[in-house]
């Protein structure tokens, strides 16, 4: 997946697809578990059809192989800042989610592993939550060649991460689970969720903040780009919100969500105020004196600190204490997205904000039916895979 994009094909291609003879003819291939296996198959938009075809291969391979009782495969969601990593996709010369993940497996269990993805995110972009799976057999360190019991799923968190750890320290295992033998990370998964955050204001970013948001020196308008995201969200041609490099075979896809919410910005801390009333809200909920218009009179406060205003409305600026910017973020969910398709998105929503479109406007770009349509593409850095969903079986 790259850009944020794990870039899958529709469910009808998808069927499609399941109705062609594997290449290999051979009688030994299993073709019923292949069939459950490559259920509504997800395509990766920067393979080729040739890429594609190997990867399925490969999927037919890894069933057949992985029939011993003692290979216990796990998923795995894990966390990073990719800020650091060309990309999550294992490459030869280059730093990448796949490849230290696969190195921290190696150090625990003593051999190599394959560890397979469910979305493929570009360089700079970040994860709340990737998931992947990879097949683990427990052979004895100290008799080589023993296998024993699979190791629990709390094992391994707490190993691997041990092991990341060293490893600059930007990616982390938050979960763990044993699968059948036949789960697969990327071909089921049913939804996938990305958020995109800007951060909007005249002043520097911050360095906590460097890397982690699109900084937007305009003021945005959130009413304008929540009108802009309903012209956007359903099921359309979205061919003017897919790079030129997109291998998709179809550009129909749908988008169950996309909404703009303007949200406190990280790493904010309580101020004096906030600390003051929140105390004296605790003190007459502990007294069962606190009402409606209490509580909301402590929300207006902390707005209007957010804000950087007194109780008049006006700025009041503190030595030292830096000015926050207004922080809005972009929720975009569904089963599959073209290449770079949420960035595309992005950036037209965030040219409505600014004032550059009007929302009629986006309603041209997504008849364009070409990418040369749209505004320029959001930068990598502000875009989070948040969520990967799943039908996972019971546990046992």
């Amino acid at each position: 997946m790259t850009s944020g994009h794990s870039l899958h094909s529709d469910a009808d291609t998808s069927k499609q697809s399941l109705d062609k003879p594997p290449q290999d003819n051979s009688s030994e291939r299993p073709k019923k578990i292949a069939r459950v296996e490559l259920e509504d198959p997800i395509e990766e938009d920067d393979e080729d059809e040739e890429e594609q075809n190997q990867q399925k291969e490969s999927v037919f391979s890894e069933m057949k192989m992985n029939t011993n009782p003692r290979i216990q495969r796990y998923l795995i969601a894990i966390e990073y800042i990719g800020t650091r990593f060309s990309g999550a996709q294992q490459q030869s010369n280059a730093r990448t989610v796949v490849g230290v993940l696969q190195d921290a497996f190696h150090k625990f269990i003593g051999q190599p592993v394959s560890i397979f993805c469910s979305s493929r995110t570009d360089a700079g972009v970040h994860a709340l939550s990737n998931v992947c799976h990879v097949d683990v057999e427990r052979i004895s360190k100290r008799k080589p060649g023993e296998l024993l019991p699979p190791h629990e799923p709390a094992v391994v968190k707490r190993a691997v991460n041990h092991f990341l750890q060293k490893n600059e320290g930007d990616i982390m295992v938050i979960d763990v689970r044993c699968v059948p033998s036949d789960f697969h990370s990327r071909y089921k998964a049913r939804e996938r969720t990305y958020f995109y955050r800007l951060l909007s204001g005249p002043e520097p970013l911050s360095t906590f903040d460097k890397d982690r948001a699109w900084h937007v020196s305009e003021e945005l308008d959130l009413l304008a780009m929540q009108k802009a995201c309903k012209v956007l969200v359903g099921r359309h041609d979205f061919s003017s919100f897919r790079a030129a490099a997109c291998q998709a075979k179809s550009p129909i896809r749908t988008l169950d969500e996309l909404n703009v919410t303007e949200v406190v910005s990280s790493l904010y801390f309580p101020s004096v105020v906030e600390r003051e009333r929140s105390n004296f809200v605790a003190e007459c909920s502990s007294l069962g004196v606190v009402n409606s218009e209490t509580k909301l009179s402590h929300v207006s406060a902390i707005a209007d600190q957010v804000n950087d205003k007194d109780s008049w409305g006006e700025p009041s600026p503190v030595f030292g204490m830096r000015k926050q910017h207004r922080c809005f973020v972009v929720t975009a969910r569904a089963r599959s997205f073209l290449y770079h398709q949420v960035r595309l998105l992005v950036g037209v929503l965030k040219s409505v904000g600014t004032g550059e479109l009007k929302v009629p406007d986006v309603e041209g770009i997504l008849k364009a039916k070409t990418v040369s349509a749209a505004s320029p593409m959001a930068p990598a850095c502000g875009l989070y895979l948040g969520h990967v969903k799943y039908d996972l079986p019971s546990k046992t």
